[in-house]
């Protein structure tokens, strides 16, 4: 792996913080008496999960997917394979994917039918950030931070070769 630097600063953490307390507070809003399942997907979505669980003012609970379709590329591969599933069945819950980021959008298209064939009593997407310009399947999130341009952002739990996600702020990777 050839060595990278961070560019610039896309997002920075106070900007962050008030994002996820918007997201936190709509999603409590809509939720409100219900009880929710954040479903998080590892590893990326970690940090924002963390945050976003207690900017959430209903009842959550917490179970993680590990999907992959990247690998070492910064490409997605259009190939998604279960590394790790839930540990707790979703029958009748009210669930929600927390997801990093949405690129082609190939991997949560296929997480989403795979668990909607679980029948939840219903499932929606948050997503801190999402690349619309890069969509190849139509899906869209319920909720979302930021829009992003197509550019390779680490930083805030997204990495680069497992690289950089303990960056507080979401920054462009150059070369």
């Amino acid at each position: 792996m050839s060595h990278k630097t961070v560019k610039k600063v896309l997002l920075d953490r106070e900007a962050i913080r008030e994002k996820v307390a918007d997201l936190g507070g709509q999603i409590s809003r809509d939720y409100a008496g219900k009880k929710l399942l954040l479903i998080c997907v590892l590893k990326g979505a970690v940090v924002f999960l963390a945050d976003l669980m207690r900017a959430i003012t209903v009842p959550v609970e917490i179970d993680f997917m590990a999907v992959s379709s990247y690998g070492a590329a910064t490409e997605s591969s259009g190939i998604v394979r279960i590394l790790k599933d839930l540990e707790c069945s979703i029958d009748n819950k009210h669930c929600l994917i927390v997801e990093d980021i949405i690129d082609s959008g190939l991997t949560l298209k296929y997480l989403k039918e795979n668990l909607l064939a679980r029948k939840p009593a219903s499932l929606r997407i948050v997503t801190l950030l999402d690349k619309p310009e890069r969509r190849q399947v139509d899906i869209a999130p319920d909720y979302c931070g930021f829009q992003i341009p197509d550019e390779f952002v680490v930083g805030y739990g997204l990495d680069f070769g497992e690289q950089y996600r303990s960056l507080p702020d979401i920054c462009v990777l150059g070369e």
